[in-house]
């Protein structure tokens, strides 16, 4: 530590040779413009400062320009300045150049306003030939620029907002003294202009629409009424639930079991035996279906 006090100096900048001290650049560690104590005036930074890459020219703060960042820039102007500090503050928005923050003090203007006695004024453009809107769009004045806007939908052409300040009416409006007013189609048609069954006429802002009346829909392009589709018939044992299902299948066995236990008795081998699979089957069954019952109860019981 002792030997190197600095050791950022020692190990990045001399062993590494990665780093340069601050307010130099570049593969050498030259001075940045303007000097490595105050760098671009300390108005902007230079370009690779403390490395050993960039070009050391300034890049300067907004609001500041020149090679050393000493001067002011456009719109800026210098509001006060000593042997090592520049300090420089906008201009009023309309000027391009300035010797103060008043509107009268105004040397060049911005595009969009033109200079008189020192004060840039608004130029309206929307007067002049300068704006260009397209068709069916209207000019508005806004500071230093213009605005095109979309002419009401009842105008073919216009000066301004709204059906009154239409050049001519678009179709499906009629001019009522200055104003382009829709017209109704469907009241003001001598013949019915929907001529499709159960359709009725619908006014719209510049045209009408064909609809279907109250009550319709339309399918494959006809109004046809609107009615839930027709549920089926419902089958004979549609409304035997599960338990009966079970009473059924239980009498159903029990008279299959009774006839063979009959033809059984009276010694047919035949018989016999399928009355003993019969049983066999029940009885499993049964049995399958009570162990089931009797799990499910006790796992719900849990």
């Amino acid at each position: 530590r002792q030997q190197h006090p600095d050791f950022f100096q020692w190990l990045c900048v001399d062993r590494l040779m990665l780093c340069c001290p601050p307010g130099t650049y570049g593969p050498d560690c030259r001075s940045c413009a303007g000097g490595p104590r105050q760098p671009c005036s300390g108005n902007g930074r230079c370009d690779g400062d403390g490395t050993r890459r960039g070009t050391g020219l300034c890049v300067c703060s907004p609001g500041y320009g020149g090679p050393f960042c000493a001067e002011c820039g456009d719109g800026y102007y210098e509001a006060s300045r000593n042997k090592s500090h520049l300090v420089c503050a906008e201009c009023y928005q309309a000027c391009g150049r300035c010797t103060g923050p008043e509107d009268s003090s105004c040397l060049r203007c911005k595009r969009g306003w033109v200079l008189h006695e020192h004060r840039c004024i608004d130029i309206d453009e929307c007067g002049t030939e300068m704006a260009h809107c397209r068709a069916n769009q209207y000019c508005v004045n806004t500071e230093g620029s213009y605005e095109c806007r979309d002419c009401s939908t009842a105008c073919i052409g216009c000066m301004g907002a709204g059906p009154a300040r239409c050049k001519k009416c678009n179709k499906g409006y009629w001019r009522d003294g200055a104003k382009c007013l829709d017209v109704d189609e469907c009241a003001s048609a001598e013949e019915p202009v929907c001529t499709g069954v159960q359709e009725v006429c619908e006014n719209t802002e510049g045209s009408y629409r064909c609809v279907c009346a109250p009550g319709h829909i339309r399918r494959d392009g006809q109004c046809v009424e609107d009615k839930p589709p027709d549920a089926p018939e419902k089958g004979f044992f549609d409304d035997v639930t599960d338990d009966e299902v079970v009473v059924l299948q239980q009498m159903f066995f029990g008279v299959m079991i009774c006839a063979l236990a009959t033809l059984a008795a009276k010694g047919d081998m035949v018989f016999t035996a399928i009355f003993i699979g019969a049983v066999a089957a029940m009885a499993g069954y049964w049995l399958s279906d009570r162990s089931d019952r009797v799990l499910d109860g006790f796992m719900k019981g849990r």
